[in-house]
């Protein structure tokens, strides 16, 4: 029996101790060993702290260290018996908000973290919002240093009710709220006894048990093609495969697809993987299809159903962020942009509005983005793209864009459909 993989992501402003609860995570579940605790425990001393300062488990990089602060994304993997775990511990400051989409962009569930003290901040927002515009299906929001507020139940209900009425404007369809305190480890692994009047689960409990099976798209068969396998030796004669990522939907030996850009039809003949052949393939395997004819099939071709594919389209309108901070995104602009395995260049046709995500406020007078901005563009591409909308498959419904000049990743996009007046 495999053992199903949740990929999370903590978020929240500046010593809210998102690293402190990881680590109290990873401690309290005995997933660290014993050389790893003693180099905390001698850099802790070596601090002048009076206590094992569990952060330092994630705080990696040297300059977070002696900032006190986390920088870039650092990703932890650890596994219960129920479950395996990949974390993606983001940043808190606001000029490091691009690094928090990209660590939560593939994230199945997003802990947001709020002090106790200080409530629902701007950041705890803008948080939030990233998670509902990435359509993370699940997000916790987890109160934490309650042990600064006497554990306190009136205080944990203001701030459950003060955000309550804030992701009423988003589109989170899973919200639970978990009052902890990361330092002592209440509420993260065991149950607190100084909070009797909750009666919902530790962090962790909900981590193991949240359902997110259902959260995939098992119905729009989606396989962008990687690679074209062609394997020399004759065991391998005529062998031809296509690999790949399954994006959406069920693939199974005998199915009929159809081959896009090109239309063409045929039959999956066998489902390949390392540990060999399958009787059938779903988000998020790595697979190789092999085919009963031989098609001209390459790189950043799709196969799909063939009635349940989506229609090539060279004008996009999209939520972007912008990720760079030596250019901006205005009308005009040439980009390279990378969706699902197809490359292909873009003109930005639009801005339509710059985004204040903190207030939800949409500024239409807005002429470019900057770094860390959200806003909603059009554009108009060399080559159709495969694409489905973000809402109904987060894969085939996100893209990069690319600096040519620099060839760095300048932009995350979102797509909303077709361009208007497409």
């Amino acid at each position: 029996m495999t053992t199903e993989m949740l990929r999370f992501a903590t978020a929240g402003s500046v010593d809210d101790g998102k690293s402190t609860l990881i680590g109290r995570l990873l401690y309290d579940s005995k997933s660290i060993f014993d050389d790893q605790l003693a180099a905390v425990e001698a850099s802790s001393e070596q601090m002048g702290a009076e206590y094992t300062n569990l952060a330092l488990l994630t705080d990696g990089l040297r300059a977070e260290r002696e900032q006190g602060i986390t920088i870039d994304v650092a990703y932890r993997y650890f596994s219960t018996p129920r479950r395996k775990f990949i974390i993606a511990d983001t940043p808190g400051h606001v000029q490091y908000t691009r690094n928090m989409v990209t660590g939560a962009s593939t994230a199945d569930l997003a802990i947001v973290l709020i002090d106790a003290r200080k409530g629902v901040l701007e950041q705890s927002r803008r948080h939030a919002f990233i998670a509902s515009l990435l359509r993370i299906p699940h997000l916790v929001l987890a109160v934490n240093k309650m042990d600064l507020v006497d554990y306190s139940e009136e205080r944990f209900e203001e701030i459950r009710s003060e955000f309550r009425d804030f992701a009423r404007k988003l589109d989170i369809a899973d919200l639970t709220f978990i009052p902890v305190s990361a330092l002592h480890g209440d509420n993260v692994v065991e149950r607190s006894a100084a909070t009797p009047w909750y009666e919902g689960s530790t962090l962790l409990h909900h981590l193991e048990e949240v359902h997110i099976a259902s959260d995939r798209n098992l119905i729009d068969a989606r396989f962008p093609v990687q690679y074209v396998l062609r394997p020399h030796g004759a065991e391998f004669h005529d062998y031809r495969g296509y690999a790949g990522r399954v994006a959406g939907g069920v693939f199974r030996p005998g199915d009929e697809v159809v081959v896009l850009p090109s239309g063409f039809s045929s039959r999956i003949a066998r489902i390949d993987t390392f540990d060999g052949p399958v009787d059938e393939a779903y988000p998020p395997m790595s697979v190789t299809l092999v085919l009963e004819d031989e098609i001209d099939i390459s790189r950043g071709d799709m196969i799909c159903r063939p009635h349940n594919h989506p229609m090539p389209n060279q004008d996009l309108d999209a939520m972007v962020c912008w990720l760079d901070d030596r250019s901006e995104l205005a009308p005009g602009r040439k980009l390279s942009i990378l969706h699902t395995t197809r490359s292909a260049r873009v003109l930005v046709r639009d801005l339509q509005y710059r985004l204040d995500v903190n207030t939800l406020h949409r500024d239409g007078d807005a002429t470019s983005l900057g770094l860390n901005e959200i806003g909603r563009a059009t554009f108009r591409s060399t080559l159709p793209l495969l694409a489905d909308e973000y809402r109904r498959n987060r894969e085939t419904g996100s893209f990069v864009l690319i600096d040519e000049a620099t060839n760095n990743t300048v932009g995350a996009g979102m797509l909303l459909g077709s361009a208007p007046g497409s």
